[in-house]
């Protein structure tokens, strides 16, 4: 007789460390892989230690909570795939370019599940809000799908008009923190529509970049 697979509930402070932690040391790397004579080290040198980073987290996420997210698989194709791109061809656009890509898609899967009355983010998320009632959960959809075009958008916008440790600042804090208060925004509906505050979220309260 086999036993199902246990999984953790984990604490805020873990979510964090999962969510923006492979965010940080792109950061990190970035900077302190920065070269006088080679403009584009600094940003290859981030994005190895992205690529690095994403893998720990999963192997993290695996150990610690006995899972790992749809979201975060997702973004690691992304990230491992782009980066592999960025460092053979020494071009940081592509990974510039990676997460107008991610948003797209993360947009398309939302949202076409909201017009088939599917509410996908329910299933990207495992079910992280609790008590949220389905038609909750679609409006969700619809807001969540809104905002990564948003954000799709936005990202192309910012790749023209930014240096590259400008982009990298900002792809580290400015937009993690406009993800964190457009969350923050929809607590209020989702109240409306039974979320139970009581239990901390299970895994990806916003989902991941």
């Amino acid at each position: 007789m086999t036993s199902e697979p246990t999984t953790t509930k984990p604490s805020g402070l873990l979510n964090f460390a999962l969510d923006f932690g492979p965010l940080l040391i792109f950061f990190l790397g970035s900077r302190f892989g920065h070269s006088d004579t080679d403009p584009v080290q600094g940003p290859l040198a981030g994005t190895a230690a992205f690529m690095v980073a994403i893998v720990v987290a999963m192997i993290v996420s695996k150990w610690k909570i006995g899972r790992i997210s749809p979201m975060m698989k997702m973004s690691a194709v992304f990230v491992i795939g782009f980066g592999a791109l960025t460092l053979w061809f020494r071009d940081f656009g592509f990974i510039q370019h990676k997460a107008t890509a991610v948003y797209l898609l993360f947009a398309a899967i939302i949202l076409i599940g909201w017009l088939r009355s599917k509410p996908a983010l329910k299933y990207l998320l495992e079910q992280a809000y609790d008590g949220l009632s389905e038609q909750g959960w679609l409006k969700l959809s619809l807001s969540w799908g809104i905002f990564f075009l948003v954000l799709a958008g936005l990202n192309e916008a910012m790749i023209p008009l930014l240096t590259s440790d400008q982009y990298i600042t900002v792809k580290t804090f400015g937009l993690p923190a406009l993800t964190f208060l457009f969350a923050m925004a929809n607590i209020p509906m989702l109240l409306r529509h039974g979320l139970n505050l009581g239990d901390e979220t299970k895994d990806g309260g916003t989902p991941g970049l």
